[in-house]
This record gives C-alpha cells, structure tokens and sequence, in this order.
C-alpha cells in the first residue's frame, strides 16, 4: 500500500517538501501570496503547452515543433498589427488559423502517410520558422501593436494574470476531453495499441491529426500570450526556450497519479513543481548556471 501511495502521489509529496524547504529558506518572500501569483504567471505558458503535448503523447505521438508554433503564431499576429494596421481581432483569428492548419498538416503527414512523428514535427518545426520569418522579417518589434491586444495577456482579473486564467481553462477543456468523452477514452486506446484501436473501429488516424490540431493551438495560444503579455513586443523564435520545459512537466506529471501514463491533472502539478524549484533557486540568489543544473 505505501509503495502504491507513494508511486501515484510522490509527485505531489515532493511538491510539498519543496514549498516547505523554500519557505524554511526565505520565510519572509517565498511563502507569500504575490509570490505564489508570479510562479502560477511564470508557468502559465509552459503550461498550457504541457496540456496540449499530453494529447498527442496519450496516444504515443511527439510534437517537436510547439516551440516555433508559438513563435509563428505570436510574430504572424505582431507583424500584421505593426507594419499593416491588421486589426487586432483579426490577427488573434490569424494565428488561430495559422495553429490550425500546422496541426492539420502534422497529422496529416503522421497519420494519414505514417511518417515518424519525430522526424516529421522537427522538419516541420523548421518550416514554420521559415514561415515566421517571411511574416517579420527575422526583426525585433516593441511598437505599433494596439493597446487592446496588449491587455490580453497583462491584465488581471481578481489579481491573477489573465495568462493563469488561460492556462485553468485550457487544463479543464483537456481533462474533460481525455477523461470524460468517449474521443477522450478512444484517444487513450490509441495509445495502448493502435492497431487493435483500429480493428476494434476506431478512427485511429481523425483522432490523432486532432490532437495535432490541439496541441498546434495551444502553442498558436501561447504565442499570443507571451507577445501580448510582454507589451506587444516579438522578438524572433521566443518559443524555443518553451519546448523542453513543457516536455518536462508531461513527462514529470506521467509519475503522478497514474503512474506511467500521461494525464492532466499530473501535468498542473509536474509544471508547478518545476516552476516552484525555479523561482525557488532564483530566491537563493544562486548563479544561472546552477540553477540550470539543478
């Protein structure tokens, strides 16, 4: 009993001794409550494209190229506003789209013509820096971006960073998804075993190029937050940095309540845990390099 205890729940114990030894360390800053909204604010990017990544990888599949789909989506939207006076509305629907038809082009070429999903999401993530690059020109851009789209992701509702707010709402759409639909429980099935997936009449190829699709916008969403958040500034390829700290947290969430397979609620608690260490060490006052290490 204690070592099925400790496999489903040692994740979130080691979250706890966390806290505890930060706030023992730094009792006046760390155990705080404007603490706590900048750790929840500094993992809301990472998080939302921690959720997005748990789709695909429930059912077996990688995603190498979240990174410069942030990157695209949050430069595409930045550069219509600057240079051409896009409204901001339609440039939200810009990137949106832009998400989606990498998603659909990823499933595509995974799915439908089997190619490896490794090699394939890193040749595509390649292609939509090109992309982002015809879009900007491969420039910084910190002006000429309307104020309403700036108050997207630096406002606060209740003194929590509209990003938080994204990022709960994007974990309770894909855990209704994953763990109380029946696309949610096929997609699980694709995971197990595709092929019986297949033969038990599971549309084992529409499901998979729809997870592309979700992972694609959460990054297509990201990408909006970070470059509303930080004022309407874009600098090029600012997504690289997100790819495996997202991986990270999915991964990390796999060894929390159910042990060995992806989940969401796993995925919260693996990414907050990881931003907890960070901001943690950063109240250390320790050097970069070691808290890169650790």
């Amino acid at each position: 009993r204690a070592s099925t205890v400790l496999s489903r729940y040692g994740v979130i114990l080691a979250f706890v001794l966390v806290v505890v030894a930060f706030s023992i360390a730094r009792p006046a800053t760390f155990p705080t409550w404007t603490n706590a909204r900048e750790i929840l604010a500094n993992a809301a990017p990472q998080m939302i494209i921690a959720l997005g990544l748990t789709v695909v990888l429930v059912m077996q599949d990688f995603d190498l190229s979240v990174g410069a789909m942030a990157s695209l989506a949050g430069g595409a939207a930045v550069a219509e506003m600057a240079a051409h006076g896009m409204a901001w509305q339609l440039a939200i629907l810009l990137a949106v789209g832009l998400g989606i038809l990498a998603g659909i082009a990823k499933g595509y070429l995974i799915a439908v013509l089997r190619g490896n999903s490794f090699i394939m999401t890193l040749a595509m993530g390649t292609i939509l820096t090109g992309v982002e690059f015809a879009f900007t020109k491969d420039v910084t851009i910190f002006q000429g971006v309307p104020a309403a789209y700036v108050k997207i992701g630096s406002n606060s509702i209740l003194g929590i960073n509209n990003e938080v707010w994204f990022a709960l709402a994007v974990a309770i759409l894909l855990w209704v998804l994953l763990d109380a639909t029946e696309a949610g429980r096929f997609m699980y099935a694709i995971g197990g075993n595709q092929e019986a997936a297949r033969l038990s009449g599971i549309r084992v190829r529409t499901l998979r190029v729809i997870g592309f699709v979700i992972v694609s916008l959460t990054a297509a969403l990201v990408g909006i937050l970070i470059t509303s958040g930080g004022g309407g500034t874009y600098t090029p390829s600012f997504g690289t940095y997100l790819l495996l700290p997202a991986y990270a947290g999915a991964f990390l969430g796999a060894a929390c309540f159910r042990p060995g397979e992806f989940n969401i609620p796993g995925t919260v608690v693996g990414v907050a845990l990881l931003a907890t260490i960070s901001t943690g060490l950063t109240f250390l006052n320790l050097q970069t390099y070691l808290i890169n290490l650790v």
